[in-house]
């Protein structure tokens, strides 16, 4: 997947398939993570968030299914 990046101090990029409605979220740690049955809505507000990493953990964290790509 295509991830495009962010101004964070925590993400380092963002993608999304809208035909999956899976969004992947590389960490400035280097871990990347798949989550599942996110609406676009939520991707847009990720990526336009003042504060991704606050947007993350507010909106996406511990909400959606999630797994580990790699680290």
């Amino acid at each position: 997947m295509r991830r495009q990046p962010v101004t964070s101090s925590v993400i380092a990029s963002v993608g999304y398939d809208a035909g999956t409605a899976v969004l992947e979220i590389e960490f400035t740690s280097g871990d990347v993570y798949r989550c599942f049955a996110v609406p676009p809505s939520v991707h847009r507000g990720l990526v336009d968030a003042a504060s991704p990493g606050a947007y993350f953990n507010r909106t996406i964290s511990d909400r959606y299914p999630t797994r580990q790509l790699y680290d």
